[in-house]
Order: C-alpha cells, then structure tokens, then sequence
C-alpha cells in the first residue's frame, strides 16, 4: 500500500503524520485518506474530488496529479502551501 505522508496541520486533522493507504492512483489514496480521517475531508479534495489548488502533493519526489499512478512502496506527499509575509 503507499504510504500517504502529511504535513501539518493536515497531519494534526488526521491524528498522524503517516498513513498505509490503499489506492492505485493518487486520488485512490486521497479519497482513502478522507474515508479514514474523515476530519480531513475537505482540506485535501474539493467538491469534485479534485486536489485542491493550494495543496502540492508529490509521489516519491515528483510533483503528480490526481490520476498519477501509485504503487505500494510509493510515498505520497501531501503539502499545503505556506503563506505569510
């Protein structure tokens, strides 16, 4: 299974930084991640379960998409975007 790996605050939604998820594509995992930690729902996928456009998410160091395929040793990164000034 990937491993899904999350910053904060997503990693404090969800009561943990790494989670086995299943999934052949990314937003296989993600939608796995958000039936397991539902407090997550929403701050990773919008309404049409697509990444939303302030999350960065990366499979084994490569910036991917939704449909980007994943394997069961893969890491996924799920980053979201730091703001500030």
């Amino acid at each position: 299974m990937p491993l899904v790996l999350l910053r904060a605050p997503l990693s404090e939604l969800a009561g943990a930084r790494e989670h086995e998820l299943e999934g052949g594509t990314v937003l296989e995992a993600l939608l796995a991640l958000e039936a397991a930690c539902p407090r997550v729902s929403g701050w990773v996928l919008d309404e049409r379960r697509a990444i939303r456009q302030h999350i960065n998410v990366y499979v084994n160091g490569q910036l991917a998409r939704g449909d980007t395929v994943v394997g069961i040793s893969d890491r996924v990164h799920v980053l979201p975007a730091i703001t500030g000034g």
